[in-house]
């Protein structure tokens, strides 16, 4: 059988650490040890009645033998042969009845324990920094809950439960054997060793060739994902040709590797099986010569040979079943991998309360004895970051937003403008300058509450499975209807949500794939504008809107922006024509800052960006 993994997942993987990750594992099966008693117990008792079964099969030829012998197997025979058959029977029976009982018990821990394990992989996924999922292709991490926890699931369900019984299996079957007859145990013994080091040596062999299959599946699904998700983009450019070129190769490339594999694996039960029919044959052999020369008896012979075509079964299922421990346990180590991550770094004590004053609630920050009011002040002190160290993408970065202030960042591709209103949030910490948000250093305010406070619109929208209404109020779950109906007039997204056929009970899909590239847009704008922060991240969020509607939303956003204030990333330059300053980038630098009248007045590289000399690129 090759080394594949449960349900043909994928090629097997030998783990690095197998002792520390298995002791893992059984920490959290460990959350059952009462059925765990229930299944061993089963397992004993099944492996005692089946071994017990076969070596029934002694007294039953012995007794025919006597009684034919004796020429009384009319009336003592028949009588002996159906007692012995009924306690056969009853051994099965008995057997069937602990391997029902251990499979179905086995079946409730397997899935008990992976609901955890995925339970605490997700929960400690939502705690790793933005860093990780930036660097992790969305179909690697999800790998992580679908392939690699199904291998542990698959292990524990079956695996482990029938690597177990053949290790009581093949120690039962030694036991028996030893006592039935040593002489032919030793020949037996034999040819398992000779079968133990042949099959040792193949699979020292496959090793390397399943390495080579793991790194060329995984480029392959790699390649299938990325083509899938962008194959409008294919379409769009005629590149199908392209695609199916780059595809073949990689195709083929893991047909090489996996045929070598699989062959070597594939010769392993063959040269097995042959082992074990020459050690059948010896064994037949040298049984049939003792039983004329020595006195050994027929029932004996019979029931030796029986054991002897058991023998090397056991064996063959453990190696079979360890390639499949040997997925799952490499599962794991990606698993475990991830919750080994470091969380999200947070020593902040700054937190964010909604306090009544005499003009309404209000938010404040509470830092120990002292109360500060929010008003969305963020300034930027000589700060300078790179998402390496030793590339530096911001450098000595000044500028300071008061509240109700829109700030405008203008320039090309990867200049830093995104990089700026990321480390607002502190999705990334800086390496060198301050952030303050209203006079507190940014690191001293607790994540979860800076994060409050803002709300983020990006180009990219994200929309969740459910009504519109659920995701308006994602930006505050505790929003009223009312609410977010409000916050959609401000986003200019009520008048075309009233005129689906549902309203705001509309179901959305497949990231909304039933509603525009523009009206998700909206729907985005409106979900932060329930979140009613005190300081807004605009990042390209007019890219995808047509002209009446841009206009619109900006109409929206002056109202929006009374009293907070505002960040905003455009490429169209007359988005930010209001804005209260402009800051221009380049290389990571701000090379020019004022209002649009005092940069046309300056006549440098926003001058030309609007009279045309210049593009963004």
């Amino acid at each position: 059988m090759p080394p594949m993994g449960p349900r043909g997942k994928g090629p097997a993987e030998k783990p690095k650490d197998i002792k520390k990750t298995f002791s893992r594992i059984l920490k959290y099966i460990g959350k059952s040890k009462g059925l765990l008693f229930v299944v061993f117990i089963s397992l004993v008792l099944s492996t005692v009645c089946q071994m017990a079964a076969s070596y029934w099969l002694k007294p039953i030829l012995d007794d025919v033998t006597n009684s034919i012998s004796a020429g009384n197997f009319a009336t003592v025979g028949v009588k002996q042969l159906l007692k012995n058959l009924l306690i056969v029977s009853a051994f099965y029976i008995g057997a069937s009845v602990c391997i029902f009982t251990q499979s179905k018990i086995m079946v409730k821990i397997a899935y008990k324990t992976t609901n955890i394990l995925r339970k605490d992989l997700f929960s400690h996924m939502q705690t790793l920094p933005l860093r990780y999922f930036d660097s992790q292709t969305h179909g690697e991490i999800m790998s992580r809950y679908t392939n690699d926890v199904d291998n542990i699931q698959m292990m524990l369900e079956q695996t482990i439960v029938q690597l177990i019984s053949s290790i009581f299996s093949f120690a039962g079957i030694i036991i028996m054997m030893i006592v039935l007859e040593w002489r032919l145990f030793i020949i037996a013994a034999v040819f398992l060793v000779i079968m133990i080091v042949n099959s040792a040596n193949i699979a020292k062999k496959t090793r390397k060739y399943f390495a080579a299959q793991q790194k060329a599946l995984g480029e392959m699904n790699g390649n299938i994902e990325e083509t899938i998700e962008g194959m409008k983009v294919v379409k769009v450019f005629n590149h199908e040709e392209t695609a199916k070129n780059d595809f073949d190769k990689l195709n083929e490339e893991f047909r090489k590797v996996a045929t070598n594999a699989n062959f070597y694996s594939g010769i392993m039960g063959p040269c097995s099986t042959g082992i074990n029919n020459a050690s059948y044959a010896c064994v037949t052999l040298v049984g049939g010569f003792l039983v004329l020369t020595s006195g050994l008896s027929i029932g004996t012979f019979f029931t030796f040979l029986s054991y002897s075509k058991q023998f090397t079964q056991p064996i063959n299922q453990i190696m079979n079943q360890m390639t499949n421990i040997f997925s799952a346990l490499a599962g794991a180590e990606r698993v475990f991998a991830i919750m080994d991550m470091q969380s999200e770094v947070d020593n902040g004590t700054v937190t964010l309360e909604e306090i009544q004053t005499e003009n309404g609630k209000q938010w404040h920050w509470i830092d120990g004895d002292k109360t500060v009011a929010v008003k969305g002040e963020v300034v930027f002190n000589d700060v300078s970051f790179g998402y390496v160290d030793d590339k530096i993408v911001l450098k000595h970065i000044n500028l300071y937003a008061k509240q109700s202030q829109k700030i405008a960042f203008v320039g090309s591709t990867g200049a830093g403008k995104t990089t700026i209103t990321n480390l607002i949030n502190r999705f990334y910490d800086i390496q060198e300058g301050e952030i303050t948000y209203d006079g507190i250093d940014i690191k001293r305010i607790k994540k979860a509450d800076l994060r409050k406070s803002l709300a983020i619109v990006l180009q990219d929208t994200h929309l969740f499975t459910g009504t519109i209404m659920d995701n308006i109020r994602y930006g505050r779950l505790e929003a009223t209807d009312e609410e977010c109906i409000e916050a959609s007039k401000l986003a200019s997204a009520h008048s075309f949500i009233k005129h689906l056929p549902d309203g705001y009970n509309t179901m959305l899909t497949s990231d909304g794939a039933n509603l525009s590239q523009g009206q998700r847009q909206l729907l985005a704008i409106a979900r932060a504008a329930v979140a009613d922060p005190p300081v807004m991240i605009l990042d390209e969020a007019t890219s995808s809107v047509d002209t009446r509607t841009e206009a619109h939303i900006e109409h929206g956003m002056d109202r929006l922006m009374i009293g907070r204030t505002v960040f905003v990333i455009a490429h169209r330059l007359s988005t930010v024509r209001n804005a209260n300053a402009i800051m221009v980038l380049e290389n990571g630098k701000i090379i020019e800052r004022g209002d649009h009248n005092d940069l046309l007045a300056l006549k440098g590289r926003y001058y030309e960006l609007c009279t045309g000399k210049a593009q963004l690129s």
